[in-house]
């Protein structure tokens, strides 16, 4: 049964001292249960030497081929660089879920975000983070995308491995059984083509206690410049709204929302800022992987453009750029990481100029071959 699963294996690993030591031997782990493994770095990298983004480039495009192979993905949901897992790991995941793989994370932390945020401050029966927000679904560990899209361990690989190979024998007596039927998720968009493009407001925006006044501002200003506008608050189109107690069951409602929002869209619009720390917010990471596996048009935004070495504390070149936990920071002279570099079109600037910027932009969108986006300022 396991010979016919091909695990991609997600996480900063490459960023560790020793990690790709420790991918290895995951790998070697996975292969010893009888799964194929499909990995980014299973193919030589083509790329000009000394031009960086180039390189990044190359590595996504290892990514993206190893991602088109991938039945299943074992991702590592660890606190990175802030109170969020690692950005392109979440990406990632939003392309194996695009594709119609099997998600599985593992983390040792499962308890919901309130116990896990240490910074919140009460301002009467609400716990608020630093940037004046309430803290978004404080009763689940993850943004409602991770927990509605993936089967979530706590403990390390082994036991999400373990976990996979348990249901891949489930599974099997459910098939044999002719009045089950296991069906996927509907791929298919659920609204008519218009005479506009269609952008998703991808944006941690959507936990403001304003979130409902500021996309209408957003949306007014994408009317302006000829967008049809589609943000987070709203409903999709043939997704039921539902309303319980149960914060799992309106976690994955959500979920069924921003997905879908995603199928429906043209073109995605992220705001990939900082969110607790120095990752993008899990939810906009996995919409943007997953924009990106449907094929897409990807822009973000950032306060700043400059190199990622030059935005997240370090060491400094002598000492590989680690940071304060002794990880290493990316120099691809990308603002983020490499994942979003390499596929998305980066601008700076008010939103009312960014979304001019894009405007521009698709009258003749082109990706290059290299999968160099520009990075525009």
């Amino acid at each position: 049964m396991n010979k016919d699963e091909s695990l991609y294996i997600a996480g900063p690993l490459c960023f560790y001292k020793n990690g790709y030591g420790m991918w290895n031997a995951l790998r070697k782990e996975a292969e010893f249960n009888g799964f194929k493994v499909a990995l980014p770095n299973d193919n030589v990298l083509d790329y000009e030497e000394g031009n960086k983004r180039q390189f990044s480039a190359a590595i996504f495009k290892n990514c993206r081929d190893s991602m088109n192979q991938t039945t299943c993905i074992i991702a590592n949901l660890e606190n990175y660089r802030g109170m969020v897992p690692d950005g392109g790991t979440v990406y990632e995941m939003g392309m194996a879920y695009g594709k119609g793989a099997k998600l599985y994370g593992f983390t040792r932390d499962k308890r919901p975000a309130r116990m896990k945020f240490g910074l919140g401050q009460y301002k009467g029966n609400e716990i608020y983070d630093l940037d004046g927000r309430v803290l978004a679904h404080k009763e689940i560990p993850f943004g409602p995308c991770i927990v509605g899209s993936t089967k979530i361990i706590e403990g390390n690989f082994t036991d999400a491995l373990k976990s996979f190979m348990t249901d891949i024998e489930e599974e099997s007596k459910l098939k044999s059984n002719r009045n089950v039927f296991i069906m996927d998720a509907d791929p298919q968009a659920t609204v008519l083509p218009a005479d506009k493009p269609r952008v998703y407001l991808s944006s941690f925006e959507r936990y403001d206690n304003d979130a409902k006044e500021k996309f209408e501002v957003m949306k007014k200003i994408c009317d302006k410049y000829g967008l049809i506008a589609i943000s987070p608050l709203d409903d999709a189109p043939m997704v039921e709204k539902v309303e319980s107690d149960d914060v799992y069951e309106m976690a994955y409602n959500q979920f069924d929302h921003y997905q879908q929002h995603v199928r429906n869209c043209d073109l995605i619009l992220a705001n990939l800022n900082d969110y607790h720390g120095y990752e993008p917010n899990d939810d906009v990471s996995f919409e943007c992987g997953m924009a990106f596996q449907l094929g897409k048009k990807c822009f973000g935004y950032l306060k700043e453009v400059k190199p990622m070495i030059e935005l997240v504390p370090n060491k400094g070149k002598d000492l590989e750029y680690r940071d304060v936990n002794d990880m290493n920071v990316e120099d691809f002279d990308n603002p983020l990481n490499l994942m979003f570099g390499a596929s998305f079109t980066l601008f700076d600037g008010s939103f009312e100029e960014v979304v001019k910027k894009v405007s521009e932009a698709l009258v003749d969108f082109k990706l290059a071959d290299d999968l160099v986006p520009a990075i525009m300022e």
